[in-house]
């Protein structure tokens, strides 16, 4: 008897973190754990004179800045656990795990916020194997940081994603990447030149004119809509059909190059969280 063998086609998808899948920004949370009121004056000078890649500023000050430098690797736990996520990762997840149309996707997130609050932020949703974010290492005696071993940021980004590609036999075309701001730049550059596809989640010019497409959206699921376009060629009415037979409308979907759009559950499947709110599309 002969094996049945699985044609689906297998994509990295890969995605930031920092107000791509949640709201908020990991260094203000933090900030406003210790009482700091000038993050973003630091951030700010430290892109002005560029001594850091763009993201990878709250990896500097936790290693160089006195304000900073008392933060222990509990607090950054604490921190992802108060990070507000957008709407519907698990339900992503769920989505790439059964499999979407004939595409066999990967999920993995690419951050320059430190591993801790990512790995606290979506536990029980994303393996902490499928993380990465900036590693710092600590001293035994006193759990200070003393230095750090990985900045995913910038080129960094670009560094961790070839490095996926490579461990996981995927082709140049077949990575999609995620992003929100100009930390983003260098990797969505890269995946395009490679023939991949780019997906701005954010309005900003410098990253929406580089992305080859732009979702607007509170709720993950709306990365979804590209990525069946684009890759598994699917029309408006299927993806819409998709969706529903998920348990999930989209209620709303302007479309073009920025596609803004609104889901909602259409019914309760079994274990959700009436709690959870649908995502609505940005104003």
């Amino acid at each position: 008897m002969k094996k049945s063998v699985d044609r689906r086609r297998r994509y990295l998808l890969a995605s930031d973190f920092d107000q791509t899948l949640s709201f908020n920004d990991s260094g203000l949370i933090l900030s406003e754990m210790l009482g700091a009121t000038d993050f973003a004056e630091k951030v700010r000078g430290l892109s002005a004179i560029n001594l850091v890649q763009q993201g990878g500023e709250l990896a500097y000050l936790l290693l160089h800045d006195p304000e900073y430098r008392r933060v222990r690797r509990e607090q950054l736990f604490e921190v992802g656990r108060r990070v507000r996520l957008k709407a519907n990762i698990a339900e992503l997840c769920e989505f790439l795990v059964d499999g979407v149309a004939d595409l066999d996707i990967e999920l993995y997130v690419i951050s320059a916020a430190p591993e801790e609050v990512i790995q606290a932020a979506l536990e029980g949703i994303v393996p902490a194997d499928h993380i990465y974010g900036t590693r710092f290492h600590y001293a035994a005696d006193t759990g200070e940081i003393q230095s750090i071993e990985r900045v995913p940021a910038g080129y960094g980004k670009v560094a961790v994603l070839d490095h996926l590609q490579s461990e996981l036999g995927i082709a140049h075309d077949h990575v999609v990447y995620v992003g929100d701001g100009c930390s983003d730049i260098h990797v969505m550059l890269h995946v395009n030149h490679r023939n991949g596809l780019t997906i701005a989640v954010a309005e900003s010019k410098r990253i929406s004119q580089i992305a080859r497409r732009t979702v607007l959206s509170t709720d993950t699921l709306s990365v979804l809509v590209p990525v069946l376009e684009e890759l598994a060629g699917l029309g408006p009415e299927q993806i819409r059909e998709l969706f529903q037979a998920r348990g999930m409308l989209i209620q709303e979907w302007d479309r073009g190059r920025t596609d803004w759009v609104t889901i909602r559950a259409s019914q309760s499947p079994p274990g959700h969280d009436a709690a959870d709110k649908p995502g609505e599309a940005a104003a």
